[in-house]
């Protein structure tokens, strides 16, 4: 972690930069990463200018911090709708009314649905807020008084809560791409049970369940077919079953008899859903030849 001592809240700050800067500096400008968006919120002019200037050097994993400002509690809201990648809120308790900032900060939660951003409530007036009350009560992440937050302080601070945002940033995108992998996991499974035959195997080769596309083929109900072996049900599958307990999947043509007698020429995927290490479950998909 190291500081870089940029102004860059506004456009004209990034201009300034650059016209300071020769041109191997102007592109790797244009290719930094983009910065932390820290939104100030407080209806006193003086905080956000000492606020600014006291962190303006400041960056973390090599990004610059950015700055917000909003001077009321509804403009707080208006900003946070807007720009929903804010990683912190600096929140002012009393601004139009004594629990204006409280308010915000419960808004944040439940109405815009804002689990991520980091909300540091900050009182000018600490006799009128209860620091324990308001920590157990709101879903807020810190809780100073003006006086009491040194600028070593409010960069200690700043720093860990954009730590803890990106740390839930990364959180929250990998489960995204897990829910998005399930999503296609079940849109395939879905497929399968209306277009496919499915059978869900033992390790041991046994028939646990079949589906009813399957079910209709054979004109057997479910129960009639668990237990059975898959070699009994479809012979030239039980070559297959070695290769299903080593964790390899084998497909391949076969013949399946009905209950009626009916033979049904079908094609095999076997798959096993468990690793080479031990033998496990495993899934037979059957279309026809």
């Amino acid at each position: 972690m190291g500081a870089k001592i940029v102004n860059n809240d506004t456009d004209s700050d990034w201009l300034i930069e650059e016209d300071a800067a020769e041109a191997d500096g102007q592109s790797d400008a244009a290719n930094a990463p983009p910065p932390w968006r820290v939104l100030i919120v407080d209806d006193d002019v003086d905080v956000h200018v000492v606020t600014k200037f006291s962190l303006s050097n400041s960056s973390f994993l090599g990004r610059r911090l950015c700055f917000l400002h909003a001077y009321s509690g509804a403009e707080a809201l208006a900003v946070l709708r807007n720009t929903p990648d804010i990683a912190i809120v600096l929140l002012d308790v009393i601004m139009e009314s004594n629990d204006a900032g409280l308010q915000v900060a419960r808004k944040i939660r439940d109405e815009l649905g804002n689990k991520l951003v980091r909300i540091v409530l900050r009182t000018g007036q600490p006799g009128q807020a209860l620091e324990h009350s308001i920590i157990l009560d709101y879903d807020i992440n810190d809780f100073w008084c003006k006086t009491d937050l040194t600028t070593r302080k409010l960069f200690t601070t700043v720093i860990s809560s954009l730590r803890t945002y990106s740390s839930l940033y990364k959180a929250e995108q990998r489960a995204a791409v897990l829910n998005a992998a399930l999503d296609k996991a079940r849109q395939l499974e879905a497929a399968l049970e209306r277009h496919a035959m499915t059978l869900t195997l033992d390790h041991a080769g046994r028939i646990v369940a079949a589906n009813a596309a399957l079910c209709a083929l054979l004109g057997a109900a479910p129960e009639q077919l668990q237990g059975l072996s898959l070699g009994a049900l479809a012979p030239a599958c039980a070559a297959a079953l070695p290769a299903l307990a080593q964790g390899r999947s084998w497909s391949g043509a076969v013949a399946v008899t009905g209950m009626d007698g009916a033979i049904h020429a079908l094609r095999a995927l076997l798959l096993p859903l468990h690793g080479e290490d031990k033998p496990g479950p495993a899934l037979a998909v059957l279309t026809p030849d």
